[in-house]
């Protein structure tokens, strides 16, 4: 967590020795509950053999899966762990993504099939092993996530041309209904999120739940879409507001919090873990692209928790997934090729409290009598 210095001056010029012992005590007890800055080194995850990689997911055990151009340069999907990207291959095409992967190492995403027209299919990866989940009916699917009990959502497009959001169980796609659509979040307790039309024509975010659908709202605007949830029941994803303009959003207990920008006029959230941190991106005043973390009602710009040095040669634009331990993964600029990559949270202490402790050990021996103590309070 990014901690926040105040620094206060406090006067010792007509102070006791008493007095200056309770300073000493309160210094103590100030010192013994600072906390440390929170910055994030950075793994470049690599690529394929081409110039352009991009991570969608993140584990818990912080596996990380995405896509990444290959040195024919097509897409292909990866798994990446402890610096090996591996290429998980295609169902028989030439292009497959990554997008999420649960716990025990299942990763789901979408690839082209052998057949002509150049369908795309829903999969499921386990053990080096690509399975085609299948369609609706009709020509395409994907699969947007994945719970640790193996449940997939996605959409698919169904046998009259429609597109549908699904949710699997035992292998096979349960059609979750409606006139258009799309799955993009499950968790463990087997809650969906994605967007639908409802029948006035707006797309609006969902919650569904065995069988119920919730429309989540909007920030004062007409549309919404729900890209991810965690084992909280907490939803994010995007909103309209009244002035027309988008927003990232969280969403709790029927309440839908805007979680604003970085400045600029649009922001979307793509991922939240489950201490409600909440990872995306926003545009800032000046018109660029920014990837944020939001938490405890505060939104950061990724780029300015880096090292300074990593800051230098990383431009972080979208931050896609969260894991419980702090580990985000997205796409960012390294040079000038667009890179996945992994944050890993470093805590770095803080050296207030040294000071603070010497500074009030100082006036209770008298030594600063008469002159200023200054404190920092972390």
């Amino acid at each position: 967590m990014q901690t926040q210095h105040a620094f206060e001056t406090i006067r010792s010029r007509s102070a006791k020795p008493a007095l200056q012992g309770l300073i000493l005590f309160a210094a103590l007890g100030l010192a013994s509950n600072t906390q440390a800055a929170v910055r994030y080194s950075i793994t470049d995850l690599g690529t394929l053999g081409g110039r352009l990689s991009e991570a969608y997911g993140i584990n818990n055990y912080g596996q990380a899966v995405g896509t990444s151009l290959t040195a024919s340069g097509d897409f292909h999907a990866f798994i990446w762990e402890n610096g090996v990207m591996t290429d998980l291959g295609t169902l028989g095409g030439g292009y497959s993504h990554a997008y999420a992967i649960n716990d025990t190492g299942q990763v789901v995403g979408a690839s082209q099939i052998a057949a002509a027209g150049y369908d795309w299919h829903a999969f499921v990866w386990e053990n080096g092993v690509l399975t085609d989940l299948g369609t609706l009916g009709g020509r395409d699917s994907v699969a947007y996530g994945i719970n640790n009990a193996g449940q997939v959502a996605g959409w698919s497009e169904t046998a009259n041309g429609g597109i549908h959001a699904f949710v699997t169980a035992n292998g096979a796609m349960n059609d979750l209904g409606g006139s258009y659509s799309e799955a993009y979040g499950i968790n463990d307790a087997g809650q969906v999120v994605g967007g639908a039309v409802l029948a006035g024509g707006d797309f609006r975010a969902f919650l569904w739940e065995n069988g119920e659908v919730t429309d989540l709202g909007t920030l004062g605007g007409a549309y919404s879409y729900a890209n991810g949830i965690n084992n909280a029941g907490q939803v994010v994803g995007g909103a309209s507001i009244a002035s027309g303009d988008f927003h990232a959003f969280l969403w709790e207990n029927g309440e839908m919090t805007d979680l604003g920008t970085l400045g600029g006029s649009f922001s979307e959230a793509y991922g939240v873990n489950d201490t409600a941190q909440v990872v995306g991106w926003s545009d800032t005043a000046s018109g660029e692209l920014r990837a944020f973390l939001w938490e405890n009602g505060v939104i950061a710009d990724l780029n300015s928790l880096l090292d300074p040095a990593d800051a230098a040669v990383w431009t972080l634009t979208i931050a896609y997934a969260i894991n419980d331990a702090g580990q985000i993964v997205g796409t960012g600029l390294f040079g000038d090729q667009d890179r996945a990559f992994l944050l890993t949270p470093v805590v770095v202490p803080l050296p207030a409290a040294f000071w603070l402790m010497g500074s009030a050990l100082l006036g209770l021996l008298g030594l600063s009598r008469g002159k200023d103590a200054a404190l920092a309070c972390g």
